[in-house]
């Protein structure tokens, strides 16, 4: 395969970045949008809490006292948010690839319990909505903050293809740049319809994580050129 050029809207980790560069590809970082955690409170937690995201648990575990959740259980969004919370000593009942299909498990099954819901500022309404349509007992506590930045790429770089990690890393993406004939290489279903309207050029990964979504670029790619 002869080298391709890439754009990356997140920087990838040392890992990551040798897989793609590994496979030929010509590799370009930049992030579109910024994650600050926000110091909070850890009074009024329910018995049960709800992760939608790894930032979630990050700033979660930077608060003093962190520790003494560990006996509550945990619900969260996806492998990765599951692996940081047991790595850190939680308790996992359930996880689920998007938030749609975590309030569905959540409404049907667990309803009686009570919940906090760590979450940021741009997150969608899906899960907050469904639990207050369900009449479960929750509150929210805004834990980091994703701030859009965007960034225009030089009219001289062609991509192939770019890699988007969030409906957030696509709006910021789209501010300063158009799509031309790039395929976007999205990490889950919700990501790539942010792009609806914008492109048809679209590859999903097969589970929404950043390893799956570099194995997704390497096939795709391989299996053009036979």
């Amino acid at each position: 395969m002869e080298q391709i050029n890439i754009l990356s809207t997140k920087t990838l980790s040392g890992v990551q970045r040798k897989a793609v560069l590994d496979a030929n590809f010509d590799l370009l970082e930049q992030d579109f949008i910024e994650i600050t955690n926000t110091p909070f409170s850890l009074q009024n937690i329910q018995e049960n809490l709800i992760f939608s995201s790894q930032n979630a648990v990050l700033s979660l575990l930077e608060q003093d006292g962190w520790e003494g959740l560990r006996t509550k259980t945990a619900f969260c969004v996806g492998i990765k948010t599951k692996e940081l919370l047991e790595q850190n000593g939680f308790t996992v009942d359930v996880y689920m690839d998007y938030a749609s299909e975590l309030a569905e498990i959540i409404t049907l099954i667990y309803s009686q319990n009570s919940y906090t819901f760590f979450s940021g500022n741009l997150r969608k309404e899906t899960l907050p909505q469904a639990l207050k349509d369900a009449g479960i007992v929750f509150n929210e506590i805004e834990v980091y903050q994703t701030k859009l930045a965007p960034f225009k790429i030089s009219s001289l770089e062609n991509f192939a293809g770019i890699l988007f990690f969030s409906p957030s890393g696509v709006e910021s993406y789209l501010k300063e740049n158009k799509l031309k004939k790039e395929v976007c290489f999205c990490i889950g279903e919700t990501t790539a319809a942010a792009l609806k309207g914008k492109t048809k050029s679209i590859v999903v990964a097969e589970e929404p994580t950043i390893e799956d979504l570099i194995i997704g670029l390497i096939e795709y790619y391989t299996t053009e050129g036979e």
